[in-house]
Protein backbone atom coordinates (compact mmCIF):
# COMPACT_ATOMS: atom_id res chain seq x y z
CA UNK A 1 0.00 0.00 0.00
CA UNK A 2 0.92 3.49 -0.47
CA UNK A 3 -0.45 6.18 1.97
CA UNK A 4 -2.88 3.53 2.96
CA UNK A 5 -4.20 2.54 -0.50
CA UNK A 6 -3.52 -0.62 -2.06
CA UNK A 7 -1.23 -0.28 -5.07
CA UNK A 8 -1.34 -1.68 -8.59
CA UNK A 9 1.62 -0.81 -11.02
CA UNK A 10 0.03 -1.98 -14.23
CA UNK A 11 2.65 -1.62 -16.87
CA UNK A 12 6.49 -2.97 -16.07
CA UNK A 13 9.36 -4.10 -17.61
CA UNK A 14 11.89 -6.44 -16.37
CA UNK A 15 13.73 -7.12 -19.72
CA UNK A 16 16.55 -9.70 -19.70
CA UNK A 17 19.41 -7.10 -20.35
CA UNK A 18 21.26 -9.49 -23.46
CA UNK A 19 17.39 -9.99 -24.98
CA UNK A 20 17.31 -5.62 -25.82
CA UNK A 21 17.96 -4.42 -29.28
CA UNK A 22 18.60 -0.78 -27.60
CA UNK A 23 21.65 0.22 -25.58
CA UNK A 24 20.68 0.07 -22.08
CA UNK A 25 20.54 3.74 -21.73
CA UNK A 26 18.60 4.26 -24.66
CA UNK A 27 15.90 1.66 -23.20
CA UNK A 28 15.86 3.15 -19.50
CA UNK A 29 15.30 6.65 -21.32
CA UNK A 30 15.05 9.10 -17.73
CA UNK A 31 15.19 5.85 -15.28
CA UNK A 32 17.56 5.63 -12.33
CA UNK A 33 20.46 3.61 -13.12
CA UNK A 34 21.51 3.00 -10.65
CA UNK A 35 18.41 1.61 -9.05
CA UNK A 36 18.76 -0.55 -12.21
CA UNK A 37 22.17 -2.02 -11.33
CA UNK A 38 20.65 -3.20 -7.73
CA UNK A 39 17.89 -5.37 -8.97
CA UNK A 40 20.06 -6.99 -11.97
CA UNK A 41 22.89 -9.74 -11.32
CA UNK A 42 26.16 -9.75 -13.48
CA UNK A 43 24.07 -12.06 -16.13
CA UNK A 44 22.18 -9.23 -17.00
CA UNK A 45 18.90 -10.77 -15.82
CA UNK A 46 16.55 -9.44 -13.06
CA UNK A 47 17.07 -10.99 -9.65
CA UNK A 48 13.05 -12.02 -8.10
CA UNK A 49 13.86 -11.33 -4.47
CA UNK A 50 15.69 -8.09 -5.32
CA UNK A 51 12.67 -6.86 -7.53
CA UNK A 52 9.86 -8.05 -5.12
CA UNK A 53 11.72 -6.10 -2.15
CA UNK A 54 11.76 -2.95 -4.98
CA UNK A 55 8.21 -3.11 -5.40
CA UNK A 56 7.31 -3.72 -1.53
CA UNK A 57 9.25 -0.84 -1.11
CA UNK A 58 7.52 0.96 -3.35
CA UNK A 59 3.98 0.52 -2.08
CA UNK A 60 3.12 -1.43 -5.00
CA UNK A 61 0.99 -4.86 -3.51
CA UNK A 62 0.85 -5.85 -7.51
CA UNK A 63 3.19 -5.27 -10.26
CA UNK A 64 1.89 -6.16 -13.97
CA UNK A 65 5.21 -7.00 -16.41
CA UNK A 66 5.65 -6.93 -19.80
CA UNK A 67 6.97 -9.09 -22.07
CA UNK A 68 7.60 -8.29 -25.72
CA UNK A 69 8.25 -9.18 -29.11
CA UNK A 70 9.50 -6.52 -31.18
CA UNK A 71 12.32 -7.64 -32.64
CA UNK A 72 12.81 -4.68 -35.19
CA UNK A 73 12.45 -2.17 -31.78
CA UNK A 74 13.27 -3.16 -28.73
CA UNK A 75 14.01 -6.97 -28.84
CA UNK A 76 12.43 -10.15 -27.91
CA UNK A 77 11.72 -10.08 -23.77
CA UNK A 78 9.43 -14.13 -24.13
CA UNK A 79 7.11 -14.27 -21.67
CA UNK A 80 9.33 -17.19 -19.97
CA UNK A 81 11.91 -14.37 -18.99
CA UNK A 82 9.15 -13.12 -16.61
CA UNK A 83 7.79 -16.06 -15.24
CA UNK A 84 11.13 -16.72 -12.77
CA UNK A 85 10.28 -12.97 -11.43
CA UNK A 86 6.70 -13.84 -10.82
CA UNK A 87 7.29 -17.33 -9.73
CA UNK A 88 9.82 -15.28 -6.75
CA UNK A 89 6.63 -13.59 -5.40
CA UNK A 90 3.24 -14.52 -7.17
CA UNK A 91 0.83 -12.37 -5.10
CA UNK A 92 3.00 -9.50 -6.08
CA UNK A 93 4.40 -10.30 -9.26
CA UNK A 94 2.16 -11.00 -12.81
CA UNK A 95 2.77 -11.32 -16.39
CA UNK A 96 1.30 -9.80 -18.81
CA UNK A 97 1.64 -11.92 -22.27
CA UNK A 98 2.25 -10.37 -25.67
CA UNK A 99 1.48 -11.62 -29.40
CA UNK A 100 3.20 -10.56 -32.71
CA UNK A 101 1.59 -11.76 -35.68
CA UNK A 102 3.83 -11.67 -37.81
CA UNK A 103 5.95 -13.69 -35.79
CA UNK A 104 3.33 -15.92 -33.87
CA UNK A 105 0.85 -18.10 -35.86
CA UNK A 106 -1.61 -19.13 -35.55
CA UNK A 107 -2.04 -15.99 -32.82
CA UNK A 108 -4.75 -17.86 -30.92
CA UNK A 109 -2.95 -21.14 -30.28
CA UNK A 110 -0.21 -18.89 -28.87
CA UNK A 111 -2.03 -16.75 -26.59
CA UNK A 112 -4.26 -19.26 -24.94
CA UNK A 113 -0.46 -20.98 -24.30
CA UNK A 114 0.65 -17.93 -22.42
CA UNK A 115 -2.64 -17.88 -20.99
CA UNK A 116 -2.15 -21.17 -19.54
CA UNK A 117 1.65 -20.18 -18.59
CA UNK A 118 -0.51 -17.66 -16.06
CA UNK A 119 -0.64 -14.34 -18.07
CA UNK A 120 -3.31 -12.64 -16.63
CA UNK A 121 -3.73 -10.28 -19.71
CA UNK A 122 -2.43 -9.91 -23.21
CA UNK A 123 -0.80 -6.70 -24.82
CA UNK A 124 -0.49 -5.85 -28.73
CA UNK A 125 2.11 -3.57 -29.16
CA UNK A 126 1.28 -2.15 -33.10
CA UNK A 127 3.68 1.07 -32.92
CA UNK A 128 6.68 -1.45 -32.44
CA UNK A 129 5.02 -4.30 -34.04
CA UNK A 130 4.38 -2.68 -37.26
CA UNK A 131 0.18 -3.61 -37.58
CA UNK A 132 -2.55 -1.83 -36.89
CA UNK A 133 -5.14 -2.97 -33.54
CA UNK A 134 -7.76 -3.77 -35.82
CA UNK A 135 -5.76 -6.17 -38.95
CA UNK A 136 -7.67 -9.05 -39.08
CA UNK A 137 -4.43 -11.35 -38.46
CA UNK A 138 -4.83 -9.92 -34.42
CA UNK A 139 -8.79 -11.09 -34.40
CA UNK A 140 -8.11 -14.80 -33.19
CA UNK A 141 -6.26 -13.06 -30.64
CA UNK A 142 -9.46 -10.97 -29.23
CA UNK A 143 -11.28 -14.01 -30.38
CA UNK A 144 -9.25 -16.21 -27.03
CA UNK A 145 -8.82 -13.19 -24.87
CA UNK A 146 -12.68 -12.49 -24.92
CA UNK A 147 -13.37 -16.03 -24.56
CA UNK A 148 -10.97 -16.31 -21.68
CA UNK A 149 -12.28 -12.78 -19.73
CA UNK A 150 -9.13 -10.94 -19.68
CA UNK A 151 -8.36 -7.60 -21.18
CA UNK A 152 -6.01 -6.65 -24.23
CA UNK A 153 -3.71 -3.41 -23.42
CA UNK A 154 -2.98 -2.07 -26.37
CA UNK A 155 -0.59 0.24 -27.01
CA UNK A 156 -2.01 3.80 -27.51
CA UNK A 157 0.32 6.52 -28.85
CA UNK A 158 3.70 7.20 -29.84
CA UNK A 159 7.04 5.60 -29.31
CA UNK A 160 10.83 7.01 -29.11
CA UNK A 161 12.44 4.34 -29.91
CA UNK A 162 14.37 3.99 -33.35
CA UNK A 163 12.12 1.80 -35.55
CA UNK A 164 9.01 2.45 -34.33
CA UNK A 165 6.17 3.27 -36.79
CA UNK A 166 3.65 5.73 -35.27
CA UNK A 167 1.26 5.44 -37.69
CA UNK A 168 -0.42 1.97 -35.86
CA UNK A 169 0.05 4.55 -32.50
CA UNK A 170 -4.03 6.41 -33.44
CA UNK A 171 -6.53 4.50 -31.03
CA UNK A 172 -9.11 5.29 -33.67
CA UNK A 173 -8.64 1.38 -34.77
CA UNK A 174 -9.73 0.14 -31.46
CA UNK A 175 -13.39 1.31 -32.57
CA UNK A 176 -13.66 -1.76 -35.36
CA UNK A 177 -12.43 -4.21 -32.27
CA UNK A 178 -14.79 -2.94 -29.62
CA UNK A 179 -17.60 -3.14 -32.55
CA UNK A 180 -16.48 -6.64 -33.19
CA UNK A 181 -15.99 -8.05 -29.70
CA UNK A 182 -18.78 -6.98 -28.23
CA UNK A 183 -17.60 -8.28 -24.44
CA UNK A 184 -13.82 -7.73 -24.84
CA UNK A 185 -12.16 -5.20 -22.25
CA UNK A 186 -9.07 -2.95 -23.84
CA UNK A 187 -7.04 -1.19 -21.95
CA UNK A 188 -5.27 1.87 -24.09
CA UNK A 189 -1.71 2.34 -22.47
CA UNK A 190 0.23 5.32 -22.25
CA UNK A 191 -3.22 7.23 -23.01
CA UNK A 192 -3.24 8.08 -26.32
CA UNK A 193 0.90 9.69 -25.92
CA UNK A 194 2.02 12.54 -28.13
CA UNK A 195 -1.55 14.01 -30.19
CA UNK A 196 -4.13 11.44 -29.65
CA UNK A 197 -5.60 12.02 -26.13
CA UNK A 198 -8.75 13.33 -27.18
CA UNK A 199 -9.41 10.31 -29.04
CA UNK A 200 -8.29 7.73 -26.37
CA UNK A 201 -10.67 9.90 -23.76
CA UNK A 202 -13.43 9.65 -25.94
CA UNK A 203 -13.41 6.04 -26.08
CA UNK A 204 -12.48 5.82 -22.05
CA UNK A 205 -15.97 7.83 -21.54
CA UNK A 206 -18.25 6.51 -24.15
CA UNK A 207 -17.33 2.73 -23.42
CA UNK A 208 -17.11 0.54 -19.98
CA UNK A 209 -15.19 -1.64 -21.82
CA UNK A 210 -12.09 0.76 -22.51
CA UNK A 211 -10.07 2.30 -19.48
CA UNK A 212 -7.12 4.62 -20.03
CA UNK A 213 -3.45 3.66 -18.45
CA UNK A 214 -1.42 6.33 -17.46
CA UNK A 215 2.15 3.99 -18.18
CA UNK A 216 4.68 6.92 -19.46
CA UNK A 217 2.61 10.02 -18.76
CA UNK A 218 4.07 12.42 -16.44
CA UNK A 219 1.21 13.17 -13.55
CA UNK A 220 2.54 16.72 -13.79
CA UNK A 221 0.97 16.98 -17.08
CA UNK A 222 -1.94 15.11 -17.15
CA UNK A 223 -4.38 17.79 -16.13
CA UNK A 224 -2.19 19.22 -19.80
CA UNK A 225 -2.83 16.37 -21.89
CA UNK A 226 -7.09 15.93 -21.10
CA UNK A 227 -7.94 19.75 -20.86
CA UNK A 228 -10.63 19.58 -22.96
CA UNK A 229 -12.04 16.70 -21.06
CA UNK A 230 -14.42 16.60 -17.87
CA UNK A 231 -11.17 15.71 -15.62
CA UNK A 232 -13.16 14.26 -12.14
CA UNK A 233 -15.30 11.96 -15.04
CA UNK A 234 -12.20 10.51 -17.46
CA UNK A 235 -10.28 10.07 -13.68
CA UNK A 236 -12.23 7.28 -13.00
CA UNK A 237 -11.43 5.48 -16.21
CA UNK A 238 -7.99 5.64 -15.26
CA UNK A 239 -5.22 2.71 -14.13
CA UNK A 240 -2.52 3.62 -12.69
CA UNK A 241 0.81 2.36 -14.06
CA UNK A 242 4.31 3.61 -14.29
CA UNK A 243 6.45 1.72 -17.58
CA UNK A 244 9.21 1.54 -15.04
CA UNK A 245 11.98 1.41 -15.26
CA UNK A 246 11.51 4.61 -17.93
CA UNK A 247 10.48 6.80 -14.76
CA UNK A 248 12.03 8.28 -11.72
CA UNK A 249 10.29 6.47 -9.13
CA UNK A 250 6.89 4.57 -8.59
CA UNK A 251 5.43 5.70 -5.23
CA UNK A 252 6.45 9.53 -6.16
CA UNK A 253 4.42 8.36 -9.53
CA UNK A 254 1.77 7.15 -7.70
CA UNK A 255 1.54 10.56 -4.78
CA UNK A 256 1.22 12.28 -7.49
CA UNK A 257 -1.61 10.70 -9.54
CA UNK A 258 -2.92 10.80 -6.17
CA UNK A 259 -2.99 14.54 -5.59
CA UNK A 260 -4.93 15.38 -8.99
CA UNK A 261 -7.52 12.50 -8.81
CA UNK A 262 -11.10 14.70 -7.30
CA UNK A 263 -11.31 12.55 -4.21
CA UNK A 264 -10.19 9.93 -2.03
CA UNK A 265 -12.50 7.08 -3.84
CA UNK A 266 -11.34 7.92 -6.99
CA UNK A 267 -8.34 8.33 -6.00
CA UNK A 268 -8.46 4.23 -4.55
CA UNK A 269 -9.70 3.71 -7.58
CA UNK A 270 -6.92 4.69 -10.16
CA UNK A 271 -4.60 3.32 -7.94
CA UNK A 272 -5.55 -0.10 -7.46
CA UNK A 273 -9.20 -0.78 -7.88
CA UNK A 274 -9.76 -0.58 -11.30
CA UNK A 275 -6.81 -2.51 -12.23
CA UNK A 276 -8.46 -5.23 -9.77
CA UNK A 277 -11.33 -5.09 -11.76
CA UNK A 278 -9.96 -5.76 -14.84
CA UNK A 279 -7.14 -7.96 -14.57
CA UNK A 280 -8.98 -10.10 -12.17
CA UNK A 281 -6.42 -9.27 -9.06
CA UNK A 282 -6.94 -8.59 -4.91
CA UNK A 283 -4.49 -5.90 -3.73
CA UNK A 284 -4.27 -5.78 -0.18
Amino acid sequence: MIDGIPLVDAHLHAARLPTLKLSVDEWLQIGDKAVLSRLYGADGTVIPAAFSDFLAANGVDVGLLMCEYSPKVTGVQPIEDMLPIAAGDPDRVKVIGSVNPHLHYPVDTEVRRQLGLGAVALKIHPVHAGVAANDRMLYPAYEACQAAGVPVVVHCGTSTFPGADNSYGDPVAIGDVLRDFRALTLVLAHGGRGWWYDAAAFFALSSERVWIELSGLPPSRLRDYYARQNWGRLARRMIFGTDWPGVPGIASNARAVARLCPDDETAAAVLGGNACRVYNLKAT
